[in-house]
């Protein structure tokens, strides 16, 4: 705990000596810089993919947070300070997603711009925990409505600081609302297609519950909206019997979890002498591969949607 508080210590301490200089590049009182395109540096890489089709060559992304890592669970390390040094613009989820990481950007954002995204949706539009309502379900990149909302922020964020070019960035992010109206479009269709009684998304932990809500879809986690939340044994007896009783017969992994959560439910259906199958992989707090279609977010959600419906329907 002490190596942890520590490093968050230098990572502040570093950025806050960064933000004292950052006017040797070149830049002006908004972040933008005059010599090169804007560096933004995000967490998760959904948003980084916004980023990037809505600055266009305007801007030069990296994110903190690649294929497979979990965002719940990420801690600032080392190597990330160049890169949320060298930031012209930061952007964030919110709502928790980052929890390891909201003192470095509280601390950041008194140098540069540094946005929750998320922080711009309508407080009525997002979804509790049905545990715990003082808690907010982060994962609201998964109601494309929603989603849109965010990249709102993105893109005002990027005229504010780099206006010359504001006819650019609402351009393109007109063309990538466009884009994600098509997704929105395409899911609905696919997934209408699974009968009622079928349409029960099972996961190992409560990343689906936007997507559920907006496909009429019944979604169960094994673990809460954090993957740092404890699961148990009575956790999986429950989510054991709910598969049994209901007559459940797939469930789904997740890249960024461990399979052991969701093999422990499989195991414990088994016992009970009902076979329940691994769905297929999903994507849920992290994308794909760079390069890969599941690399981009709508490569990512249309691969989702594809899976569901091919062991759902």
């Amino acid at each position: 705990m002490k190596k942890v508080w520590f490093l968050s210590l230098v990572l502040i301490l570093a950025l806050s000596a960064a933000g004292c200089g950052q006017t040797e590049k070149g830049e002006s009182e908004t972040g933008s810089n005059d010599y090169g395109p804007i560096m933004v540096t995000t967490t998760i890489g959904q948003i980084a993919d916004a980023v990037e089709n809505i600055g266009g060559e305007h801007v030069e992304v990296h994110s903190l947070m690649g294929p497979g890592v979990d965002p719940h669970l990420y801690k600032a390390k080392q190597s990330d300070i160049e890169l949320l040094q060298d930031a012209d613009v930061v952007f964030y989820n919110g709502l928790h997603l980052e929890g390891k990481m909201l003192e470095i950007f509280e601390q950041m954002s008194e140098s540069k711009p540094a946005v929750a995204i998320a922080d711009s949706i309508p407080k009525d539009d997002l979804r509790k925990d049905a545990a715990d309502e003082t808690v907010i379900d982060p994962h609201v990149w998964f109601d494309i409505d929603l989603w849109k909302t965010s990249l709102t922020e993105v893109k005002d964020t990027l005229i504010e600081a780099d206006p010359e070019n504001k006819d650019d960035y609402e351009q393109n992010a007109e063309d990538y609302f466009a884009e994600l109206d098509e997704l929105k479009e395409y899911a609905a269709e696919e997934l209408a297609g699974i009968p009622k009684k079928q349409r029960v998304l099972v996961t190992a932990h409560d990343a689906f519950n936007y997507f559920g809500a907006k496909h009429d879809m019944e979604v169960m986690g094994l673990q809460g909206l954090s993957t740092d939340a404890e699961y148990g044994l009575a956790d999986v007896q429950s989510l054991v019997k709910t598969l049994v009783e209901r007559n459940i017969k797939a469930v789904f992994v997740e890249s960024s979890i461990s399979e052991k959560s969701i093999n422990a439910v499989i195991e414990g259906a088994k016992n009970q002498n009902h076979d329940v199958k691994i769905g297929g992989e999903l994507f849920s707090d992290a994308m794909g591969k760079a390069g890969t279609e599941e690399g981009t977010y709508t490569g990512m959600y249309k691969h989702n949607v594809d899976t569901i419906v091919n062991a759902l329907k």
